[in-house]
Order: C-alpha cells, then structure tokens, then sequence
C-alpha cells in the first residue's frame, strides 16, 4: 500500500505528453551514483533564447531563436529554428546543480542526493480512556457458594 502519492498519476500523464515530441533530441546519462546530466541538442540558439525552469518537481526547458535570419535568403534550411519546450518530472529530493553550453549542446546536472537513513521507534501505549468507558461498572452477580466467582466487564449495554 502506497501512501501519500496522490499526484503519481499527474506526474504520469505530463511525462505521456511530453514523449510524443522528439525535438529537441536529448541524452540522460548517469554520470555517477549521485549525479545525472541531460544533454540536448541545440543547434543554432544562442544562451539567450534558452530559458530554464523548475516549477514544482517539473524541469521546463524553452527555446526561441530570435529572428537572425531576416534579410537572409536560404536555399536549403535543415537546421530546426523552430520554439520548443521540452518538460523532464524530477523525482522528490532531486535538485538542479547547473547548465551549460558548448558546441551546440545544452548540459543540465543533476543531483540525487543519498537520502539518509532514518529510523524511528514508534512507542506502543494505551488507548486514551473516554468518558463513557471510564463510568461503566460491571454488574454485580451473585454467585453460589459452590461456583468459582468471574469477573464480568461489560462491553456494551445495547
């Protein structure tokens, strides 16, 4: 039984969402047990049409190039100067360290911190008396010489 993870199906539907879009072409690589690094392929924007957020546990990458081409005439333009916005869900405790350029390619890291161990003894004690089960008595019952005497606790009067 999980507990707790009421937004599991939320995070499940944007990731469904965000798979069918293969632009920009991106790389996960684990780069230690700790660290991550996603890489995408950024051909032709520059750091400042390239906007990073974290909204939530959600990492949103945006791209826009500005209009370079004006006044230019293309014969052939295979080079995507398209917008884009590309979403990675980030698990709980995962934090971005940092992002970087170089040669077309646009470097995020990672963290996953070791989450610490963390053990608790939960004492058992008793149920807190209520009024209504502290003013309940057990009847009185005379019982025959002959018989060995019970107690008797009454549960309910009903």
């Amino acid at each position: 039984m999980f507990l707790g993870f009421d937004h599991l199906e939320q995070m499940l539907e944007r990731a469904s969402k965000n798979a069918s879009d293969g632009y920009p072409p991106y790389n996960i690589e684990q780069v230690s047990p700790t660290t991550l690094r996603i890489t995408l392929a950024v051909a032709g924007f520059v750091m400042e049409d390239l906007h990073i957020t974290q909204e939530d546990n959600q990492l949103v990458i945006r791209g826009r190039q500005s209009d370079y081409g004006q006044g230019r005439i293309f014969l052939h333009r295979g080079i995507a100067a398209r917008q884009f916005q590309k979403a990675f869900v980030l698990a709980e405790g995962i934090e971005v360290g940092g992002a970087w350029m170089d040669n077309g390619l646009l470097h995020i890291e990672l963290a996953r911190p070791q989450p610490e161990v963390r053990v608790r003894k939960i004492e058992i004690g008793r149920a807190p008396a209520t009024p209504a089960s502290r003013d309940r008595v057990a009847p009185v019952v005379d019982v025959p010489a002959g018989r060995k005497q019970r107690v008797v606790r009454v549960i309910d009067e009903e």
